[in-house]
C-alpha cells in the first residue's frame, strides 16, 4: 500500500507541518510506503529536529503526481481545490476560507474525486462547510503530550510563537508591553521568555522587539530546538499567547489561531494559560476551570496577577490543565486517522 502526502508550507516548520508530517507518520506505522513532495530532500530531517518526531522510512519525492498511483493521497489545501488521482483522497485544510468561489460548478465536479475533508478545528469547520460544499469531519491536530512534563518550576512566563509578520500576526509586542506594566507595578522577581521560529518571514520585527524588552528580564529566542522547547514548557509557570488580538475574526478568520497547538504543549507541562480569547483557543481554553481567556490587555494583566498572587488557585488551574491536554494525544489523533481511511 502507497501513500502521499502532500502540503505548499512544509518549510514553515509549523503546527500546521506537524499535522501534515504527523499524517504521514500514521501511514507509514500502519506499513504504508510513505512519499512526501518536496523539492528540499532534507526536509524530513528538518521536521524531525523541530518537532522531536522519529520520521524515519518516510520518503520524499519530487511529485506526487497527484496521488496518481497511490492508494491514498492526503493533500493540504491552500484555498484551492486540487484535482486527485488516488484510490482514496482526503483534502486537508488547515484554516478558514472565504469569497473563493468554493461551490463553483468545476470545484463540484473537483470534489467527486475527493472522499473526505478534514479540518483542524470546528472553528475551521464553520468557515469550510459554509464556502464549500461539504461536511467536514473535525480532527484535532496531535500533540505529543507526554514529551511535554512539568519540571522544576521557575517565576517564568512563556509564549513560544513564530517571529513573524505574515498571515497571522503573533502579537509578541502585546506582551512585552503588558509584562512591563506587571513588573513596573511591583511583581520584580518575574520574567518573560518569547521564543520561536524566526526562519520563514523574518523582518525587522525581531529586532524591533529586542530594543522594546531593553532594560526588563525578557528574553527573545530564535529558532529553539524541540529540548529547548519542552525545557522551557517544563520550567514556565504561565503560559501567554495574544495571537489573533484586535482581530474581528467574523471578517478575518484567517488572521486568527484555527486551534493552538503551542497552548495545549503549554498545558500538557502545567503551565497555566492565560490566552487571547478568539478562534480555536475557545475550544482548548475553559476560562477558569483550565486557564484563563483575555480579550484587553487590562483581562491579561489581571488574569496574570491574580494567578501569581494565589499559589493554590495556580496549582490547581495547572493540573487541570495537564489533565486536559491529554485529549489531544497522538494516540488520539491516529485512531481517528485510522478510522477515517478505513
Amino acid at each position: 500500500m502507497r501513500a502521499a502526502i502532500y502540503s505548499p508550507y512544509l518549510d514553515t516548520l509549523g503546527g500546521g507541518e506537524r499535522y501534515v508530517i504527523s499524517v504521514a507518520k500514521v501511514f507509514q506505522e500502519n506499513g504504508f510506503d510513505v512519499d512526501v513532495e518536496s523539492k528540499d530532500n532534507k526536509i524530513i530531517d528538518k521536521l524531525a529536529k523541530r518537532f522531536g518526531m522519529d520520521l524515519s522510512g518516510i520518503n520524499v519525492v519530487d511529485s506526487i503526481k497527484r496521488g496518481d498511483g497511490y492508494d491514498y493521497c492526503f493533500w493540504l489545501s491552500d484555498g484551492s481545490i486540487p484535482t486527485l488521482y488516488a484510490r482514496k483522497n482526503i483534502l486537508h485544510f488547515q484554516r478558514p476560507f472565504s469569497s473563493v468561489d468554493g461551490k463553483s460548478l468545476i470545484n463540484r465536479m473537483k470534489f467527486f474525486r475527493i472522499n473526505k475533508v478534514v479540518v483542524n478545528s470546528n472553528f475551521t469547520k464553520k468557515w469550510i462547510d459554509k464556502e464549500y460544499p461539504v461536511e467536514s469531519v473535525v480532527i484535532y491536530p496531535p500533540v505529543d503530550v507526554h514529551q511535554f512534563k512539568p519540571g522544576k518550576k521557575e517565576n517564568l512566563i512563556l509564549c513560544v510563537a513564530r517571529f513573524s509578520q505574515l498571515e497571522q500576526a503573533k502579537r509578541q509586542d502585546v506582551l512585552i508591553k503588558a509584562f512591563q506594566r506587571i513588573y513596573d507595578s511591583g511583581f520584580r522577581n518575574w520574567k518573560l521568555v518569547l521564543a520561536g521560529g524566526s526562519e520563514v518571514g523574518r523582518t525587522k520585527f525581531v529586532d524591533q522587539l529586542i530594543k522594546k524588552a531593553k532594560g526588563y528580564p525578557i528574553k527573545i529566542i530564535e529558532n529553539p530546538s524541540f529540548q529547548k522547547i519542552t525545557g522551557l514548557y517544563g520550567s514556565a509557570k504561565i503560559l501567554w499567547s495574544a495571537s489573533g488580538f484586535e482581530v474581528d475574526e467574523n471578517k478575518m478568520p484567517q488572521k486568527v489561531e484555527h486551534f493552538g497547538i503551542m497552548v495545549v504543549e503549554g498545558m500538557s507541562a502545567g503551565a497555566v494559560p492565560i490566552i487571547c480569547n478568539a478562534g480555536g483557543h475557545k475550544e482548548i481554553i475553559k476560562s477558569g476551570e483550565n486557564g484563563y481567556l483575555w480579550s484587553t490587555i487590562e483581562d491579561l494583566i489581571s488574569n496574570t496577577k491574580d494567578i501569581i498572587d494565589d499559589s493554590k488557585l495556580l496549582k490547581e488551574i495547572s493540573q487541570r490543565a495537564s489533565k486536559d491536554a491529554l485529549k489531544y494525544s497522538y494516540a488520539r489523533f491516529k485512531g481517528e486517522i485510522l478510522s477515517l481511511i478505513k
